[in-house]
């Protein structure tokens, strides 16, 4: 089972849905003004996946992995705004 079904079948639909929206106006801000310092953008941005992911109960052991995909994501999330 990959990563992303085990943490879909841990969280309801809603529960993801709810974690994706309150990434997106954090993830926004911090890339619209600090992602020429990558570094440090992707580490604000981690710090708030974790922050939203413990939040609302999301598996430990399958933090890791979604940490990594949102941060592809708001990479998407910059290309796109500029």
């Amino acid at each position: 089972m990959s990563v992303q079904r085990a943490a879909a079948k841990a969280m309801e639909d809603d529960g993801l849905k709810v974690i994706a929206a309150e990434f997106i106006a954090p993830a926004k801000k911090i890339v619209n003004i600090d992602w020429t310092h990558r570094v440090s953008a992707r580490a604000k941005i981690k710090g708030v996946v974790k922050r939203i992911l413990n939040k609302h109960g999301y598996p430990p052991d399958l933090q890791e992995e979604a940490v990594k995909t949102m941060l592809m994501q708001a990479e998407l999330l910059c290309a796109e705004s500029v």
